[in-house]
């Protein structure tokens, strides 16, 4: 009787249960298919896990519900101005929308290489002036205050003003072997300003760099150039992808600006047109077309900001 009860108590405390209340899959012995020991979650979360769900649900309505009302009332306020007739006709027409996008799109590759080619380039020279602004010693000063004027210079001039130095300050030089394409010398304007702000950005990553990662190499037998390119510069870019990002998107917009030279792009196709019929849709289907572009690359810029936080809370490598 003694051995009997033991082995019942043994058994209860076990947590055993007849085959008949065993969850799917498990064995006799409270087993998974695998051998392991199948997980049962406590009833504490189960209803914990449905509290959740419910509340995401409820959230998800009130969401969507706040956003209908929204979008219905700045309907109706524009659909019922006393103008919405005529700017209708002026800016959303269907006709001339078909009629504009060919053209603008075919203008907006241009939009699209400037960027690829100024993008490659800016990122080149802004790193290289960052570093010439980081270096260290008496030796390197005229090195540090040409990089230094630099960045100041064309950080506080507007980039409309930078480009139309350069659009048509360069072609009136007429200098030998000097391109006068505007194509060309507007890429080269972007590249003047944007490389002044990605330059601040990317030495801002190399001074967030804790000295310590400096010495450890240097005892290690790295060089300072050793130190700058494998330990340095791999953080310091590391941290400031998301600010780069940001850059890159609004280089990605400013290509339109080189139509004040008369190329042909996105924007200066959408002028012709709209000088040609005198409607305003050509712009509506530009600006269209920029946004699809842009909204991609600001939902990354967003996702790698989120994903380095999350790292960053975790006491990851960012």
């Amino acid at each position: 009787m003694t051995a009997m009860k033991e082995e019942s108590g043994e058994d209860a405390a076990e947590g055993e249960m007849p085959d008949g209340d065993r969850p799917d899959g498990e064995g006799p012995d409270g087993e998974g298919p695998d051998g392991r020991e199948a997980y049962v979650p406590s009833q504490r979360r189960i209803e914990r896990e449905r509290h959740r769900r419910g509340r995401a649900r409820r959230s998800a309505a009130v969401a969507a519900l706040s956003t209908l009302v929204t979008a219905v009332v700045l309907y109706l306020v524009v659909v019922d101005a006393p103008g919405w007739p005529r700017t209708k006709e002026t800016f959303f027409d269907a006709s001339f929308a078909r009629e504009a996008f060919p053209k603008v799109l075919e203008g907006l590759w241009l939009n699209l290489r400037l960027f690829v080619v100024c993008g490659v380039v800016v990122l080149v020279l802004g790193t290289l002036i960052a570093v010439a602004r980081t270096l260290r010693g008496p030796m390197y000063w005229p090195v540090r205050a040409l990089a230094t004027a630099y960045t100041d210079f064309f950080r506080g001039l507007p980039l409309i003003i930078c480009l139309s130095i350069v659009v048509f300050g360069v072609p009136a030089l007429q200098l030998q072997g000097v391109t006068n394409d505007p194509v060309l010398l507007g890429g080269t304007g972007l590249v003047l300003t944007y490389s002044a702000y990605v330059a601040e950005v990317v030495r801002a990553g190399i001074e967030s760099v804790h000295p310590s990662q400096r010495a450890a190499a240097r005892s290690l037998g790295l060089t300072t150039r050793q130190t700058l390119r494998h330990v340095v510069l791999p953080q310091a870019v590391r941290r400031q992808v998301p600010p780069l990002l940001n850059d890159m998107v609004s280089l990605q917009k400013d290509t339109s600006l080189v139509s004040i030279g008369g190329a042909v792009e996105a924007m200066r196709s959408a002028d012709i047109i709209v000088g040609r019929s005198l409607n305003y849709t050509a712009y509506i289907v530009a600006a269209l077309l920029f946004v699809a572009l842009t909204i991609p690359m600001t939902r990354f810029t967003d996702w790698v900001t989120a994903r380095m936080d999350r790292r960053r809370s975790q006491g990851g490598t960012v």
